[in-house]
């Protein structure tokens, strides 16, 4: 994370450091990233990162975790106006629609999430996965203990479990319908403009069928939404 140097830089400045990075490790994750090319397109010196910033890895993470945050802001408000209080899969259905169509509409935060969901350094995965699973939990988390508390969820589901398979499948489906290559069986390597609402369907009625308490009466199919960008 930054260093107080970091907190006393103009705020001009730091916004222009912050689109830089995210641009450049957006465009070429870490490994490829260049912290002179960011420089550059920030209009600092290059030493002056090294005053920010404990390391170009500690710069990853701090771009993640801002990116994160907006993607974070735009979800919780979403959860609230399609009201959580509803059957956890119905809820979980349209919050997944909202999801895919917020990647449609934001290339650039999508570029980052594909950096970071498909980092190959080891040590920066690590760093960047970290901060952006804190920021997926967090949300989750008290959505699927609500579920569990609501009585939508099996008396004995793992909730550990379901978790861990929403920590796929957001990722997933927020790139996959936008990069070819990365799902070839739920139609989303070349898929129509409705198939990514499709997927949705199919993968929350999976979950429902393993964790509901009502499996028969989960996802009860609404007119699925159709995504705006399809590449």
């Amino acid at each position: 994370m930054p260093t107080v140097t970091w907190a006393r830089v103009d705020p001009a400045r730091r916004a222009a450091v912050i689109e830089a990075a995210e641009d450049e490790f957006g465009a070429h994750g870490f490994s490829r990233g260049s912290l002179n090319v960011i420089a550059r397109r920030a209009g600092v010196a290059k030493g002056s990162l090294f005053q920010y910033f404990a390391d170009k890895r500690d710069l990853y993470a701090y771009v993640t975790d801002v990116a994160s945050q907006r993607v974070r802001a735009y979800m919780e408000d979403l959860i609230r106006d399609l009201d959580p209080s509803r059957p956890f899969f119905d809820h979980l259905t349209d919050l997944l629609d909202g999801w895919v169509a917020y990647y449609a509409e934001h290339p650039h935060e999508r570029a980052l999430h594909a950096a970071v969901s498909l980092e190959v350094d080891t040590e920066a995965r690590i760093s960047v996965r970290s901060v952006s699973n804190r920021h997926y939990l967090e949300v989750l988390r008290p959505l699927v203990r609500a579920a569990q508390q609501r009585g939508d969820l099996r008396a004995d589901a793992d909730t550990d479990a379901l978790l861990s398979l929403l920590l796929m499948i957001f990722p997933h489906l927020a790139l996959a319908p936008y990069m070819r290559g990365l799902d070839p069986v739920l139609g989303l390597d070349e898929p129509t403009p409705e198939q990514p609402a499709l997927a949705v369907r199919r993968l929350v009625a999976v979950l429902a069928a393993a964790f509901s308490a009502h499996p028969a009466n989960s996802v009860a199919g609404p007119e699925p939404k159709l995504s705006e960008e399809v590449t």
